[in-house]
């Protein structure tokens, strides 16, 4: 599956879960419920996946992802008013520590949920990974 297709996959389960749930609870019930709602279509999961940040050969700091999809995609799920940038550069933060080059960020305290797509290298505008030469 292209990084694409799996990142549309999983936008449209938060969205079914956003749908059904609406906004005002905790992240950590929409945690589960996407979890959940991944699982059903086969897509292995990870809850809470650990991350380690690393300097100069030592760890100086630990982390922990919300959810990490098919070992490629890392979730990080907010559940306030609006999203900011500071939860932007959590996610790419994240995506560096771990080496993985996709994130999304999904907020569902919103009445429409908000999700972005982020990179951990710099793509120009309207180049998707799965279109690189």
């Amino acid at each position: 599956m292209q990084d694409q297709d799996l990142t549309e996959k999983i936008i449209g389960c938060a969205m079914k879960v956003h749908s059904a749930l609406g906004p005002g609870f905790l992240e950590s019930v929409y945690q589960k419920a996407l979890a959940h709602e991944l699982s059903k279509t086969g897509l292995p999961v990870e809850c809470e996946k650990p991350i380690t940040v690393q300097y100069d050969g030592v760890v100086v700091g630990s982390f922990s992802a919300d959810l990490l999809v098919a070992g490629r995609v890392i979730l990080e799920l907010k559940a306030n008013q609006t999203l900011s940038q500071v939860h932007e550069v959590q996610l790419v933060n994240y995506l560096t520590a771990t080496g993985v080059e996709i994130g999304l960020l999904f907020n569902f305290g919103a009445e429409r949920l908000e999700f972005k797509r982020k990179n951990r290298t710099y793509r120009p505008l309207g180049k998707r990974q799965d279109e690189q030469e």
